[in-house]
């Protein structure tokens, strides 16, 4: 299959199989291949929780707003989360990147506002999230990017302490009956006419 052909059959998945269990090393590339994913300047920004422990993510999902019975049926939830302590990021930064990566890195810290940093920083999530959905639908996987989420109640229930959660993918196979197939509501995009400009 194409990146075209995965790319027309990805769709946001409104209701999980709930009986289909995602084989292990499925989610084990999934993990790498979310490593692997691309940051400006490889800064690297993030954590990515693996949430499939029942009673974790039934407390996750308690905290999703709309999301919450996505988050119950699927078998995997994603948690992407950005550094947001800068002092402890910096360690990571000092202690495991090359010298050009952290000599670039600690001058824009130096010279650009918290606010903009962290903004900066954010931004290279959604790049994960991108390889993320692409990812998964290249495994055979169906999923569910989530920005309603109550990040302080994640903080709290993963005892996070160093990064926050920005958003979260559900991931696992599609109910038959989900609406939002692609057999039952078709994809519907604006024209290649009206997105794209060719000079």
């Amino acid at each position: 299959m194409t990146i075209l052909d995965l790319a027309q059959k990805r769709y946001s998945t409104k209701k999980y199989n709930t009986n289909r269990a995602i084989p292990e090393e499925k989610i084990e590339e999934l993990k790498e291949v979310l490593r692997l994913t691309p940051s400006s300047i490889n800064i690297q920004p993030w954590k990515f929780t693996f949430v499939q422990n029942p009673a974790v993510k039934a407390k996750l999902a308690a905290a999703s707003l709309h999301n919450e019975e996505k988050i119950k049926q699927a078998e995997l939830l994603v948690i992407f989360s950005v550094a947001d302590d800068l002092d402890v990021f910096q360690k990571v930064v000092d202690s495991e990147y090359v010298p050009a990566l952290r000599d670039w890195y600690t001058n824009m810290r130096a010279n650009m506002p918290e606010a903009d940093l962290k903004l900066w920083l954010e931004k290279q999530l959604y790049i994960a999230l991108g390889v993320g959905l692409s990812a998964s639908i290249a495994l055979g996987l169906d999923s569910t990017p989530m920005e309603g989420i109550e990040a302080d109640k994640y903080i709290n229930i993963l005892d996070m302490k160093a990064y926050k959660p920005l958003f979260a993918l559900a991931v696992g196979y599609g109910a038959e009956d989900d609406f939002n197939r692609i057999e039952v509501k078709p994809k519907s995009r604006r024209s290649q006419e009206d997105v794209i400009e060719n000079i």
